[in-house]
């Protein structure tokens, strides 16, 4: 199968590239940037306007991953920043799209759970409907998805994702450098739920996506078992060896200043499970939290 990754140079869309290649699938990446990248066939675009880059959707899968990384404090310039980069290209494919001969056979639309919100002790599987707050997470995320719904294709999965860790990404790096420097405790009151991934599941995600024709609208990318916050970094400390001390609410917020970085991505949580995923008889390869981390680490 041809598959083109609009904004596929980064560290995640470089590794569904990789994952994809090697089962022997044309890859084509869509990139802004003048760096060549690794995996796939990288072809220029500016995401804004549509150029001879379209000839390449003709007949084939799109997945789209256009987007700023959310690692930044959620001031109005960065919230416009954050969904901008989303929304402009996405608009950009869709008006690609409409000079085809005919709808692409698949669009996989990456999204993000954070469009629940700060959802508490809920249980939220696909059925569940988006919040209307804060702006930087759920904000983002549904213009993001309205943008998307312009896309003419036979069919579209709207992949809501939880945290995916890999390493070497920032996310996970993050996390594992505060447990280096001894900050590895609790982060407010530690009760917070974290819906994650390992980076192995993703990718078996979406090429289950893109293959399944069965398969269409909203589809958690989470594992089966999300995890509270306090859990989480104390499977990292036992797994790093190391000692950690709390971080209560207020620290945290004050830390994300120095940080440049949103404290509700510390603060907030969602206690998401793939239902739609386990009903189709998907299998996760790291379904557990302490297992997932013994496999990045090692």
């Amino acid at each position: 199968m041809k598959v083109v990754i609009a904004g596929g140079s980064g560290a995640l869309g470089q590794r569904i590239a990789r994952d994809l290649i090697g089962r022997g699938d044309d890859v084509v990446v869509l990139s802004r940037s003048v760096t060549r990248v690794r995996w796939g066939r990288q072809v220029h675009w500016d995401g804004r306007t549509v150029g001879p880059w379209a000839a390449e959707l003709s007949d084939a899968a799109l997945v789209n991953l256009c987007g700023e990384l959310v690692l930044r404090r959620p001031t109005p310039a960065n919230i416009a920043l954050l969904t901008r980069s989303r929304t402009e290209p996405t608009r950009a494919l869709a008006r690609a799209c409409t000079g085809l001969d005919r709808p692409i056979p698949v669009l996989l639309q990456m999204s993000t759970l954070a469009i629940y919100g700060d959802a508490g002790e809920a249980v939220l599987d696909e059925s569940a409907p988006p919040a209307h707050g804060p702006p930087q997470m759920a904000g983002v995320a549904r213009a993001w998805e309205e943008a998307a719904a312009e896309i003419s294709a036979a069919r579209q999965v709207t992949l809501r994702t939880g945290i995916v860790f890999d390493r070497d990404t920032p996310a996970f790096d993050r996390l594992t450098g505060l447990v280096r420097w001894g900050l590895g405790g609790r982060m407010g009151s530690g009760r917070q739920w974290i819906s994650w991934l390992h980076i192995d599941d993703l990718c078996a995600i979406v090429r289950h996506c893109v293959d399944d024709p069965e398969l269409s609208g909203i589809v958690h990318a989470t594992s089966p078992s999300p995890v509270r916050n306090s859990d989480l970094m104390a499977t990292l400390r036992r797994t790093m060896g190391r000692a950690g001390v709390p971080t209560p609410a207020p620290l945290v917020r004050v830390g994300s200043v120095f940080m440049r970085a949103d404290p509700l991505l510390a603060l907030a949580g969602r206690r998401c499970v793939p239902k739609r995923l386990r009903d189709a008889g998907f299998e996760f390869t790291h379904p557990e939290w302490g297992s997932a981390v013994a496999d990045l680490l090692k």
